[in-house]
């Protein structure tokens, strides 16, 4: 089972954000902080009041931008987090960062509580590309913040970069690739920017006519070059956007694509709770999305709740299961759901196989 905390503060919104972050004073902060803290205690004496299996392998601080919490708050959170969970001895526990908001006093107290993955927000090396899409940072405060993770004995760290963001050329794209791969990070993800409707960026771009962003075809040939450039690297491709050296893939998302059991924590945070004896069904459920009635009530809060159907559950596990590069197992599929995969989705497989968009082998898809 996995934990994810949502902490929705940042310095200022980059232009091509529609996640729920928004900058925030220090009192918001520390009262969100007592709120999620209520939360989190809430739910394990809930668990252990139900008999509810309360082992934790994973622990992911999103945002936001976690890292822009003091010191005294994160390690307060993980503090409840412990009490209230029990937290396996080599959980892996993420914390991601934005360069700029992390200090040496920070970095320690991660790895006080226990912090053993970073997951630090680059987007690019190239500072004119940064400016662009609006970050608060340069490559210098990435490069400064990066080391200092080093220094303070990070082994395991993931840097994100984006492709196909405004007045970026290939050219220039390939330059961050091999930039960033010269750092020697654990983890890169990758990912190409999508243009979302209610952002600065969307109005920007419908005003330029769409001429700021790189072509399809640009974008195309970036991504082949991603995919080239980080495997000739030594990084092995397990998920769309996401490359790894040997045994340091991302535990955490691993279990949003394998379905495996999450809590969400703090605004907008989503959960998923697989049938149990507690529950007869599935269920996913999201919490509210506004700030100020999350802190009034931080229990009882969902905004959604969803029971699963078994077409549901078979549906995600196939669009979940086929972003890993490892596909569908499809053995795996009928021991979960006591049925061949040929009876739900014969027709489908056979179309897509017909038409090149998937590959059988053996009882893998």
């Amino acid at each position: 089972k996995g934990i994810y905390i949502h902490i929705p503060f940042c310095i200022s919104k980059c232009i091509y954000c529609d996640f729920c972050s928004a900058p925030a004073d220090d009192d918001t902060k520390e009262r969100y902080v007592n709120a999620l803290c209520a939360e989190i205690a809430h739910a394990g004496k809930e668990a252990e009041k139900n008999g509810d299996d309360r082992s934790i392998s994973t622990v992911f601080f999103g945002g936001g931008t976690p890292s822009i919490l003091p010191a005294q708050l994160f390690v307060k959170i993980m503090c409840v987090v412990r009490e209230a969970f029990s937290v396996s001895e080599d959980a892996e526990i993420t914390v991601e960062c934005n360069p700029g908001t992390l200090t040496a006093d920070k970095l320690r107290a991660y790895r006080s509580m226990g912090v053993n993955r970073l997951s630090i927000g680059l987007q690019s090396p190239d500072n004119r590309e940064l400016r662009a899409l609006g970050r608060i940072h340069t490559y210098e405060q990435f490069e400064e913040s990066y080391y200092a993770a080093r220094d303070t004995g990070f082994d395991n760290i993931n840097i994100d970069i984006m492709s196909a963001v405004p007045y970026q050329t290939v050219t220039g794209y390939q330059s961050n690739l091999e930039k960033i791969v010269k750092l020697n990070p654990e983890h890169i993800s990758a990912y190409s920017l999508i243009v979302e409707e209610g952002t600065p960026l969307f109005g920007m771009v419908e005003r330029s006519g769409g001429d700021i962003l790189p072509t399809e075809d640009e974008d195309r040939q970036m991504y082949a070059l991603t995919k080239k450039i980080l495997a000739d690297a030594g990084y092995h491709r397990y998920e769309i956007s996401n490359y790894a050296r040997p045994g340091f893939e991302c535990r955490h998302n691993a279990s949003y694509w394998e379905r495996t059991d999450y809590i969400g924590f703090g605004v907008a945070a989503a959960s998923l709770l697989k049938k149990s004896e507690s529950y007869p069904q599935s269920r996913r459920f999201t919490n509210t999305s506004d700030l100020e009635g999350y802190i009034k009530n931080p229990i009882d809060n969902h905004s959604e709740e969803e029971l699963l159907t078994q077409d549901d559950e078979m549906e995600e596990f196939m669009f979940l299961g086929l972003r890993k590069i490892a596909g569908v197992d499809v053995m795996d599929f009928q021991r979960r759901f006591g049925v061949p995969i040929e009876n739900v989705y014969a027709k489908e497989i056979e179309h897509n196989i017909d038409k090149g968009l998937l590959i059988r082998q053996g009882d893998i898809l």
